[in-house]
């Protein structure tokens, strides 16, 4: 059974922490009138959920990080479609990296991140006045649990935008500071290191969709391989450390390692794993967001419904750009597995149809540009098992990270540095990806050292022109990345770490030679409420 740990909250808990979980209806102000005292595992992960929730929230909520990271990228577009996608033309922005300050794109992961920033902050003044009461070691488990929490949300502002302010103090209701993007990454790398030791070392259980020890050192190590873009100093070397830091509890323990199947990370009953390290958990019962987990929705066309009897009918959206999927090894099984293609059929295994004209109904590679495209034109997204009679949520739990990524930053950091080995690591993710032809899953560092096979240039009905990838630094490695990760909200931040987000065209994106675009903007309404914030470049 899906693990009740959605963040759920028992009725005495929900009444007491009641000012701590209606962020969106009061933002400042109240904190809770009664006095509680959690004194058991269960207890206190009640108490802590409520902090967790934006992380979902932020991720996967419409023009979420997912889509920020994503749309943006050479992987995946969402094309205006017969039934509408135009919406104001943001998703074309989105592609041409042409948004504003005023985009909803922009807004989104700013508001929910601090909201998280928020509830963090709200439960630490709590704790700290005796509201929340506390002692020993499951306090200082707690704050130093709270305060990582809160340096992961800082995680996604530094990557997003950069210069933002950090707020720690709940009662300060002075307008904050903006600070520097290397002062916010300081902040986050001191917050983790100085609490890492108290955080727990469980690996499931109450610690599960929660930041324990293994969490911490993946956030630190994402923090660190990303530093040289952020702060303009390399730390490739506290990368390996911190992945040698889970790398060396697994090996020990066994309680994290490959997925013989990937297929397996990403089922709707995935919460036992032992790939995620760190999980968002979904439960279409309990989160009751609209469009809290709706990839189905989100790219299936509606004929897919006959599919897998969803109770909603898609709306048939985001696609795959066809330069991407040209780019895999035809027997890679992660081409088959991770998108939806080709020739559909009815849940009693009959050929679907189209509605428009009844002919058979397939989805295609090819998509003819971004502002024109069929019913059927791109593959969709299928990496994240649709579960048949589904509602308009998936119950999947989000792997946000996990051991596999924990294996390629570490040969990142070993590549960039000069260091051997990075071959051998990619070579063991590969190796469940070519099990029918072992040999094609070995690479070499050498071979990870050489240019994208990914074919970039101009590529849709009205333009096309020629750049190719061979000329990428490391660029083979950025292929490993993209064919693993796919879907998973991370793309941008891939391709701004490999230069080629500002350098490169791709469909109907052309490249804008201006690394202004590697950061979003500060959103216009931000700037409306609080003087004290300054615009990044170029917006």
């Amino acid at each position: 059974m899906k693990s009740k740990i959605v963040y759920i909250f028992i009725t005495v808990i929900t009444l007491v922490l009641a000012a701590c979980t209606k962020l969106k209806d009061d933002s400042y102000g109240q904190v809770i009138s009664e006095k509680y005292n959690p004194k058991t595992e269960q207890e206190v992960s009640y108490l802590v959920n409520a902090a967790y929730v934006p992380w979902r929230e932020t991720m996967l909520l419409w023009n979420g990080v997912v889509r920020a990271q994503e749309l943006c990228a050479d992987q995946d577009v969402l094309p205006a479609r017969p039934n509408g996608w135009v919406d104001g033309g943001i998703y074309k922005r989105w592609h041409l990296h042409t948004w504003t300050t005023d985009d909803d794109s922009a807004l989104q992961p700013w508001v929910r991140t601090y909201t998280g920033i928020n509830t963090c902050n709200r439960l630490l003044s709590q704790i700290e006045e005796g509201i929340i009461i506390v002692n020993g070691d499951i306090k200082e488990g707690l704050v130093s649990e709270l305060k990582v929490l809160r340096a992961s949300y800082y995680y996604i502002l530094v990557d997003l935008y950069g210069n933002v302010p950090i707020v720690t103090d709940f009662k300060d209701v002075s307008l904050p500071k903006q600070s520097a993007r290397k002062e916010v990454f300081d902040f986050v790398v001191s917050e983790i290191s100085q609490n890492i030791d108290k955080l727990s070392e469980t690996a499931r259980g109450y610690y599960y969709g929660r930041i324990n020890k293994w969490g911490a050192y993946t956030l630190l190590a994402k923090m660190y391989l990303n530093a040289e873009v952020w702060t303009g100093t390399p730390r490739w070397t506290d990368c390996i450390t911190a992945c040698d830091k889970v790398i060396d509890f697994a090996g020990k323990t066994g309680e994290y390692a490959l997925e013989s199947n990937q297929k397996d990370v990403f089922r709707t009953a995935n919460e036992n794993s032992k790939e995620i390290i760190f999980a968002l958990p979904f439960d279409e019962i309990y989160v009751t967001d609209w469009n809290a987990f709706d990839f189905h929705l989100y790219t299936l066309a509606s004929e897919s419904q006959q599919t897998y009897n969803f109770t909603n009918t898609p709306w048939g959206g985001v696609c795959v750009i066809p330069q991407f999927i040209g780019s895999f090894d035809p027997e890679d099984i992660r081409l088959k597995e991770n998108f939806i293609s080709g020739q559909q059929y009815k849940a009693s295994g009959e050929i679907l149809t189209r509605a428009d004209n009844g002919k058979p109904f397939a989805y295609l590679k090819d998509v003819p540009s971004i502002d024109k495209s069929d019913i059927t034109d791109g593959y969709r997204w299928g990496k994240f098992e649709y579960a048949t009679g589904i509602t308009n949520r998936l119950s999947n739990d989000w792997p946000m990270f996990r051991y596999a990524d924990i294996l390629m930053m570490k040969a990142e950091a070993l590549l960039r540095s000069g260091q051997p080995g990075a071959g051998a690591l990619i070579s063991q993710v590969r190796q469940r990806a070519f099990k029918n032809n072992p040999g094609k899953a070995t690479v070499t560092d050498d071979q990870l050292k050489g240019g994208s096979v990914y074919d970039y240039g101009r590529r849709d009905e009205n333009r096309s022109t020629q750049e190719g990838g061979g000329d990428i630094t490391y660029g083979r490695l950025l292929d490993e990345l993209g064919w693993e990760f796919t879907q998973e909200g991370r793309r941008r931040q891939d391709m701004i770490r490999f230069g080629v987000f500002s350098s490169k065209s791709w469909f109907s994106h052309d490249a804008t030679k201006n690394r202004n675009r590697d950061l979003y903007p500060i959103p216009n309404s931000a700037r409306l409420t609080n003087s004290n914030l300054q615009q990044n470049p170029g917006y």
